[in-house]
């Protein structure tokens, strides 16, 4: 996996532990946005880096909505 793929996917990691901690209510969404996200061992997975940015910016995205609407 490259360092690119790598630091992307710190950055999911981290925004999905913001939403746990701080937005339990939208967790539910999750779920519909992981299908971006490779299966089984990530480090025999090919990772797509324009999906990883896509569902990053999801979260990004998902949180400020949520923030604006509340």
């Amino acid at each position: 996996m490259d360092t690119k793929a790598k630091n992307i996917l710190t950055e999911i990691t981290r925004l999905t532990n913001e939403i746990e901690n701080k937005y339990p209510e939208i967790i539910k969404y999750l779920d519909e946005t992981r299908a971006t996200l490779p299966q089984g061992d990530l480090h025999n997975a090919e990772m797509d880096v324009t999906s990883l940015e896509n569902y990053r910016n999801g979260l990004e995205e998902m949180i400020k909505k949520y923030e604006k609407e509340h």
